[in-house]
């Protein structure tokens, strides 16, 4: 099945991307919405831009798409950018990273019917906790950045998490009552190496600003890439 990844840079797009390979989807190309409003509905939109450094590390040709952000309009904008790539490319579905929005999914699963592509959804409703563990077991590794609700550390923008800082998240999580993964809006994420990445994403500057009480944005400011001279995961993404 040849099709294409929605790609936002963050933990989510780029673990489904990590499955669609793994089940041996013929991937040919990313495609990334760049939001030009912060409250967009349906795509991510802090650091967007420097997802093209990703996309180099991954060796997958990206096609980046401006959408208005607007709600329901910038599903005309994912509409029509399918309808491009799929006369590009000749793909047959696409690949999502949608974990619990129901919104998002729906949304996803109309417009893809719309053009004829069949969507896969590989993190629909996984247990979250587990999740979380899973991509830091398996290799992944990503900064936050943004934070929108009481219980983060702001301390933890820009920094590569740890397992240990995996688990304060989760605590956190479990404490004040937020997605443990993020996924409502809580939180924004930007993966600096994973198993399908030949090189590592270097964040070289960045800068940690407070919008209000419990919101705060990471600003990327450069990004370098790291050559990887040895692969410390197997071919299941699973650490040696």
């Amino acid at each position: 099945m040849r099709v294409c990844s929605l790609f936002s840079g963050g933990k989510d797009s780029t673990y489904a991307l990590h499955w669609a390979v793994l089940k041996g989807f013929d991937v040919a190309c990313l495609l990334t919405l760049k939001p030009q409003r912060v409250d967009s509905w349906m795509f991510h939109y802090p650091n967007i831009e420097w997802t093209k450094y990703q996309a180099d590390a991954l060796g997958i040709p990206q096609v980046m798409y401006v959408t208005n952000g607007i709600k329901d309009l910038e599903l005309e904008d994912l509409k029509n950018a399918l309808i491009d790539i799929k006369k590009e490319f000749g793909i047959y579905g696409i690949v999502t990273g949608a974990l619990l929005s129901d919104y998002q999914r729906m949304m996803i699963n109309i417009v893809a019917k719309e053009v004829d592509l069949k969507v896969y959804s590989p993190l629909w409703r996984k247990n979250q906790v587990n999740y979380l563990v899973d991509l830091y077991n398996h290799g992944f590794r990503f900064v936050l950045t943004s934070i929108s609700t009481m219980g983060i550390d702001p301390r933890l923008l820009g920094k590569v998490l740890t397992i240990s800082d995996i688990n304060d998240l989760i605590n956190s999580a479990l404490k004040y009552g937020f997605n443990p993964a993020l996924e409502g809006g809580e939180g924004e994420t930007f993966v600096v190496d994973a198993p399908l990445f030949k090189k590592e994403v270097v964040i070289e500057d960045g800068e940690v600003r407070r919008i209000d009480q419990y919101s705060w944005v990471y600003i990327i400011k450069s990004v370098s890439l790291r050559q990887k001279y040895s692969n410390k995961f197997d071919n299941k993404g699973i650490q040696r």
